[in-house]
């Protein structure tokens, strides 16, 4: 799940199969990801075009209790390309 969002979050307008050849999952499994983060509350996706732009809510707790204590875009800080 991670990653998919760290590519999200990198460029918002990449297509998810682009996302799969990035993380080295399949499309499906990616799209099973995305699916369940926006189930999440943790992105939401806007249609622009014929295309999805991915918008990340990182205000959002993370989900498992040991890191619920803190958000997403700590996260996405931690590793942030500069």
């Amino acid at each position: 799940h991670s990653h998919v969002l760290l590519c999200l979050a990198e460029d918002p307008d990449l297509v998810l199969r682009e996302v799969a050849m990035k993380v080295g999952i399949t499309e499906r499994a990616v799209q099973m990801i995305v699916a369940d983060l926006t189930e999440a509350g943790v992105l939401v996706r806007e249609r622009v075009g014929r295309r999805n732009r991915y918008r990340i809510h990182g205000r959002q707790p993370l989900r498992h209790p040991v890191e619920a204590h803190r958000q997403v875009s700590d996260i996405l800080r931690l590793v942030k390309r500069k």
